[in-house]
């Protein structure tokens, strides 16, 4: 009886440390670096189970063996896995992908919307990005986006990025409306947004943006007409983009809301959608007595306070661009 105890006893504990070894081996194989020769970028998609995301990852080459993964979910405290898109780094682990998968740390994306863009121009742009999601919403209002860098993940939607885009240019509008200055010839935002969308698409030249939002400031004051030929243009073009053409004669006659050639002061709504450095010229436009300006064949632009300086300045123009206005 004594005998029979002691070998009971004795298989017990080789079962026992068997069984811790078989634990202290697969422990090891969880953590020890994983086959992934060289950095790798992942979509999980969305809906995969545990059993899914195991057998991706050990077909792309991340994991060993599916089972490290199942094992390290299963014995292992924690949130579920997440789906999205994932930097693996060079011999990640089963462990370290169980914690990258857990975290959420997706890759970062940026969606870059330049300075000038109409609405439509914008939501064209933003149906070529093939890492969104969703339908493209339709253009929203004229001067509704603020062009800006945005992060975002694999798999977002469209009309959130809309969203976040007009949340953005709000913010950005109440920010620059509350630093105005006093006395200028703008009474709402909407007007602001106007005339920055104006001086936005009248120069490229950040130390110009004030300046010419100084001119048309003067010119509002003094009930002059803008006479702005990027007004003509979106006129012309219902805000679908670039004419493709120069301005002729018959395009500054030309019968529009928007043309403030023919028209008294600011036109009924912006003409693009400007960054905030537009808007805070507009705001805060420099001082001077300008009241005209033409590109200069450097990229920025000549001003002038009499007609006929500035005639003087147009004809040096015409010789430098070979054009006949």
């Amino acid at each position: 009886m004594r005998r029979l105890a002691t070998s009971l006893l004795l298989l017990i504990l080789v079962a026992g440390a068997l069984a811790g070894g078989g634990m202290w081996l697969a422990v090891e194989r969880y953590r020890t670096p994983g086959p992934l020769a060289a950095d790798r970028t992942i979509v999980v998609p969305r809906g995969f189970g545990v059993e899914e995301i195991a057998d991706q990852l050990e077909a792309e080459g991340v994991l060993a063996s599916r089972w490290l993964l199942l094992g390290g979910v299963r014995f292992t405290e924690g949130r579920g896995l997440r789906a999205g898109e994932y930097l693996f780094p060079a011999g990640i682990s089963a462990e370290g992908v169980v914690g990258l998968l857990r975290s959420g740390r997706t890759v970062l994306r940026r969606f870059t919307v330049p300075e000038g863009l109409t609405s439509a121009q914008i939501v064209a742009l933003l149906a070529t990005e093939p890492a969104m999601s969703g339908e493209t919403p339709p253009p929203p209002p004229e001067g509704s986006l603020l062009p800006e860098t945005y992060n975002f993940s694999w798999g977002d939607g469209r009309e959130g990025m809309v969203e976040r885009m007009q949340r953005a240019m709000r913010e950005a509008v109440a920010e620059a409306w509350g630093r105005r200055a006093e006395g200028l010839p703008i009474r709402r935002p909407e007007d602001l947004v106007t005339l920055a969308s104006i001086v936005e698409k009248e120069t490229g030249v950040a130390a110009e943006r004030a300046r010419v939002a100084g001119v048309f400031v003067n010119r509002l004051r003094r009930n002059m007409r803008l006479q702005s030929d990027p007004t003509v243009i979106y006129g012309l073009t219902s805000g679908s983009g670039s004419l493709g053409r120069p301005l002729t004669r018959a395009d500054w006659r030309h019968v529009s809301p928007y043309n403030t050639y023919v028209i008294d002061g600011l036109p009924p709504g912006p003409i693009a959608n400007p960054g905030r450095a537009s808007l805070l010229a507009a705001v805060a436009p420099e001082r001077h007595e300008y009241l005209y300006f033409v590109a200069d064949g450097t990229g920025g632009h000549a001003f002038a306070t009499t007609l006929a300086e500035h005639n003087r300045n147009v004809a040096r123009w015409r010789q430098v661009n070979g054009t006949d206005r």
